[in-house]
This record gives C-alpha cells, sequence and structure tokens, in this order.
C-alpha cells in the first residue's frame, strides 16, 4: 500500500468535509486510542480520518475460507435500532454521538466490580482480529472481520461469585444523542434501554467478543462504538451495542426482544435454520454484497457454522423450545 508523507499530500486533499465535520469527535478519541496503539491513516476507500489498531494479531477461531463483506456494505447496512429502523439511519444519524469519554460499569455478582474507562479496557486486553459470520434474523449475513477480545477475558478479571449464572448487557441511553429512542416516527417501540443477556458458560466460550472494531479500524458508531459484544453463532440482534453496563445475575434476564415479541425471538437466539421465523423462512440466507440477480442465497448453517465449537453447550436441550 502506498503511504503517503503530508509533503506529498495536496492541500485539497487534507481536510474533507467528512473530517472537518467529525474533528471534535476525532480528537476527543485520538488522545485515548493512542495510548492502546493506535495511530491515524487516510483510507483511500473513506474520505475520513481512520484510526488504525496496531500490530493486531490473527485469531485461531477466523473463519478464511469466505470473502469478506466490503467495508462499505458493513457500514451502511445495520440494525441499530437507537438511531431508527431502517437499515441506513444508523449510518445518516449514529455520526454525532460521543463515543469519548466512555467507561462500562460491572456490577452484580462479581467480587470485583468496577467501572472501566474504555481506554482502560484497551490497555488490559491484547487485541486481535477475528473473521466472523454474523447472521441476521432476517435472513441475511455478512462475514465481519472485527477487532476485539475475548468476553471471558474481562469475566475472569472481575470473578463471577457461584451466584452469577447469566451475563446481562445494558446500552447507552439517551434519545438526545439516540433519535430512535424518542417516541415518534422514529421510534421503534421497544423499550430502552437495549438490554441483551448471556448464560456465563455461553460468555465463557472462547467465540464470544467484545468488539472494539472491524477492519482494523476504531469501531465506526453505527456498528455499536466503542464497544459491542459479538456471538456468532447467534442471530445479530443477540449483539448488544455500545455497552455501558454488564451486570453478573442469578435468574435469566428479560431481553429487549423478548420483551418485545417473545414469540418471535427467544433468549437463547441462536441460529437454528429448523426453527422458522413466524414471518419467514430461516432456511437460506442473502449474503449481503452478493446481490446480483444470479447470486443464489445461501443455505443456513445450524449455529451459523459454529456447531463444532458450541452445540455442546446445548446437550440435551429442545433447541426448538429454546430457541
Amino acid at each position: 500500500m502506498l503511504i503517503k508523507k503530508p509533503a506529498d499530500i495536496p492541500s485539497a486533499e487534507i481536510t474533507p468535509k467528512e473530517i472537518y465535520l467529525q474533528r471534535r469527535r476525532f480528537m476527543r478519541e485520538f488522545a485515548a486510542m493512542t495510548a492502546a496503539g493506535v495511530t491515524t491513516a487516510l483510507l483511500p476507500s473513506a474520505a475520513q480520518a481512520a484510526m488504525k489498531f496496531q500490530h493486531l494479531r490473527k485469531s485461531r477461531f477466523s473463519v478464511t475460507d469466505e470473502k469478506v463483506t466490503s467495508y462499505k456494505d458493513i457500514t451502511s447496512y445495520n440494525n441499530f435500532y437507537e438511531f431508527g429502523t431502517s437499515k441506513s439511519d444508523p449510518a445518516e444519524r449514529a455520526g454525532n454521538l460521543r463515543t469519548f469519554p466512555w467507561s462500562v460499569a460491572i456490577e452484580g455478582e462479581v467480587k470485583k466490580p468496577a467501572v472501566y474507562q474504555f481506554e482502560d479496557l484497551l490497555k488490559q486486553h491484547p487485541l486481535e482480529e477475528r473473521i466472523y459470520r454474523l447472521r441476521c434474523v432476517e435472513a441475511w449475513s455478512m462475514v465481519v472481520p472485527w477487532v476485539g477480545f475475548p468476553l471471558r477475558d474481562l469475566i475472569r478479571r472481575v470473578e463471577p461469585t457461584s451466584r452469577a449464572k447469566y451475563v446481562q448487557f445494558t446500552t447507552l441511553y439517551d434519545p438526545e444523542q439516540m433519535p430512535g429512542q424518542r417516541p415518534g416516527l422514529l421510534g421503534s417501540g421497544l423499550d430502552w434501554p437495549y438490554v441483551e443477556g448471556l448464560r456465563l458458560d455461553e460468555a465463557m466460550h472462547p467465540l464470544a467478543i467484545l468488539a472494539v472494531g472491524l477492519y482494523g479500524e476504531v469501531l465506526p458508531n453505527q456498528n455499536g462504538a466503542p464497544i459491542r459484544l459479538v456471538v456468532p453463532w447467534k442471530y445479530g440482534f443477540k449483539s448488544i451495542k455500545s455497552i455501558v453496563k454488564i451486570s453478573f445475575v442469578e435468574k435469566q434476564p428479560m431481553t429487549t426482544w423478548e420483551k418485545a415479541n417473545s414469540r418471535e425471538y427467544g433468549f437463547y437466539s441462536n441460529v437454528n435454520p429448523k426453527v422458522d421465523h413466524p414471518r419467514w423462512s430461516q432456511a437460506t440466507e442473502r449474503r449481503i454484497g452478493e446481490d446480483s440477480l444470479f447470486s443464489p442465497r445461501r443455505k443456513t448453517l445450524p449455529f451459523n457454522g459454529y456447531a463444532d465449537q458450541v452445540a455442546s453447550l446445548y446437550a440435551g436441550m429442545d433447541l426448538k423450545k429454546y430457541f
């Protein structure tokens, strides 16, 4: 890749409009990110200042035999109902979300409750790139090169008590910044803030990660900045974004989509092609980026293709009942 030196860059390229409009956010975050080994670069594919993670190790859990979805598609086709219900709403409306300073509170049944500043989490947990499939319950999928660290590393650090059976995640609640949380045309009717949950053994599985970036860059706002959950064997709505609180609890938490419509969205949310959504089939999926007239739909894989790694978590369970 050709890297231009400052003297080689024409003045017209130095401050594109898109960068200027996000300058304050960039400067706020730059101080935190440089402490975590992040530098800046001008991406040829986007006229914006991108903060790049350096020296990322490749994870042995990555999917290497599938074409990775383009950066443009990953960052422009999203479900993030805090910013609206259209797939384009997050990219259009999330730009002003303030992601620095940011903290994540750890509470509940743990020996070491704490409030972690985001930059401290980056310092304490080595980051790696993991290429995972992301399967949405709406029957579309992507292959995403996430940057993050195993959720279990954080769990071990805070030492759950014997009473901790589940992990509950809560996203930011701020209707001023997140217009989808306001009543009205942009609202989805969901009960805010967004809440998700995992069994503790699911959360401890090495595939479950807290993602802070994609394509080697700091996570864009529309993709859940600054920190989100990624559980690759579950449907995408399980991957809560913009997390501000992680609680360790004894009883199974009521999740946002389960509360909104338990008939369609169960607690486990495992990808199961044999359990149809009440309004459409889950047997096949459309891969984003393969949108030509002749592109065939793909066969949906049990546990999104991760059955060999995670099926043992659900041994003896009726996966049609516990969906």
